[in-house]
């Protein structure tokens, strides 16, 4: 009985971590799809040209 539930508890940890490494990259997606239209769609300073639109 105690090797059944080991697996039984090594098959959810695994699907588990499967399943948060997906949404991680889903995430990861949508973080880099921001970022890339932050830099198309900043806009000019006072001098004309292009500035930052992140603060560091």
């Amino acid at each position: 009985m105690g090797p059944l539930i080991v697996v039984l508890l090594l098959a959810l940890l695994l699907f588990g971590i499967g399943f948060a490494v997906k949404i991680l990259w889903w995430v990861a997606l949508v973080v880099l799809v921001l970022w890339l239209l932050g830099f198309v769609a900043r806009g000019t300073n006072a001098g004309g040209s292009r500035g930052r639109w992140y603060r560091w």
